[in-house]
């Protein structure tokens, strides 16, 4: 018999506040957190916006001597992951550790540790490369630190499958608990990607919003003159529980996993296939063994792509058919910008949040509604009513899909 799986800690950095209430606040208010950047580094690149963090404090959580080891991105995750250890009480002196896994993800892992050091060898050779540059700029070494300061050794490892990477994270771990393999898993992502080379690349390809004059109002998904997604940095985990587990320690349940799609498209590196995207939402509700009409609420993954907004409104109608008017939509992606591997888990938490506060959060900057994008954005202004079902959505480059289904706690 499947297990049920319980949420029962969150924790997040972001540029809508480094903490689950201030994200939420600010998500209420539909406040964005995009800013214009500075740097003369991004001088000669056309997107000059992004939701970067400039008030994230990590001796908060770390070690004046650690932080100088430890990739922002790790930095981030790690914070993330002791917020939600922190919420949800859990005593690790009593805590079965074999039974507890670590699964964070990154689309990118130490980006900036890695160009500091080409930068670093290029100019003064290869002896004075850190000997910290492996560990710094891997991937896993989120899941590895969390794991090295808690003590928990069941399954640890780091998810990458671009901008879905959380939402795999997250629903990987539903499974490995449902199965009976853990008891508890830390899941999410993290992200440190705002850099000028990762600029020129999306650049490049004509993917990131160019309204630098605007900032706030740059991000608008679902909006006709919408032109590209805001890249942001960040971290969000959820703390992944049995819910016989969490009810014998008391814990305070913020809501359910009960269901999960994972799908591939096989279609393009870049470009979305909403019928894959459509697959995964299915097999998210069948899995949930609900129907399509009971869920309330999609968190979308709502991007402000041209073509994204329009193949993810074209997979929630082929997905739910009539009843796809019925539900509200919203990316909260117009207020925080777009995480990557940390956007996931943080929009997962913001689900949660809606739920148990009775909250549609909003879709800002939607003043020209597309005509191909014709459902209900919850446009600009946060709607009270109430959230029983919900969906996250994360769909990634090379055509992963990842749907995570709720249910409220």
């Amino acid at each position: 018999m499947k297990r049920r799986v319980v949420v029962t800690g969150t924790g997040v950095v972001s540029p809508l506040g480094n903490d689950i209430e201030t994200l939420w606040d600010n998500i209420k208010k539909g406040k964005s957190g995009i800013k214009r950047l500075e740097s003369d580094e991004f001088k000669d690149i056309n997107t000059k916006i992004a939701g970067y963090i400039d008030d994230f404090d990590s001796e908060k959580y770390l070690e004046a001597k650690e932080i100088k080891r430890y990739d922002l991105f790790t930095q981030y995750g790690y914070a993330a992951a002791m917020q939600a250890l922190e919420q949800s009480k859990v005593n690790l002196d009593k805590v079965d550790k074999d039974r507890v896994g670590i699964y964070i993800g990154s689309g990118a892992g130490g980006l900036q540790t890695l160009l500091d050091n080409h930068k670093t060898m290029l100019e003064k050779g290869a002896k004075r490369v850190s000997p910290f540059l492996i560990p710094m700029a891997i991937n896993n070494m989120v899941s590895g630190l969390v794991a090295i300061k808690t003590g928990f050794r069941g399954p640890s490892f780091a998810v990458v499958s671009a901008c879905a990477t959380s939402n795999h994270a997250i629903g990987e771990a539903y499974f490995n608990i449902a199965h009976g393999y853990s008891d508890a898993i830390l899941a999410g992502g993290a992200e440190a990607t705002i850099t000028p080379l990762y600029f020129a690349g999306f650049s490049k390809m004509r993917a990131m919003s160019t309204k630098n004059d605007t900032p706030e109002r740059a991000s608008r998904p679902f909006d006709l003159d919408r032109d590209g997604f805001i890249m942001s940095e960040g971290a969000g985990v959820l703390f992944l529980e049995e819910y016989e587990h969490a009810k014998k320690r008391g814990a305070t349940i913020l809501g359910e996993i009960i269901g999960y799609g994972s799908t591939t498209d096989a279609y393009h590196i870049t470009a979305p296939d909403y019928q894959g995207a459509a697959k995964a939402m299915k097999l998210a509700i069948e899995r949930a063994e609900i129907q399509p009409e009971d869920v309330d609420y999609i968190n979308a993954h709502g991007t402000s792509t041209p073509a994204g907004d329009i193949s993810e409104t074209k997979a929630i109608k082929e997905a739910f058919g009539e009843s796809a008017y019925d539900l509200k939509v919203s990316s909260t992606k117009s207020m925080a910008g777009h995480l990557f591997g940390a956007a996931g888990a943080v929009e997962a938490i913001i689900t949660l949040k809606s739920m148990a506060e009775s909250i549609f959060p909003p879709t800002i900057n939607l003043e020209n509604p597309d005509p191909e994008c014709d459902l209900d954005y919850v446009e600009n202004k946060a709607v009270e009513g109430n959230i029983n079902l919900a969906l996250s959505n994360g769909f990634g480059f090379g055509g992963h899909n990842a749907v995570i289904a709720f249910k409220k706690g």
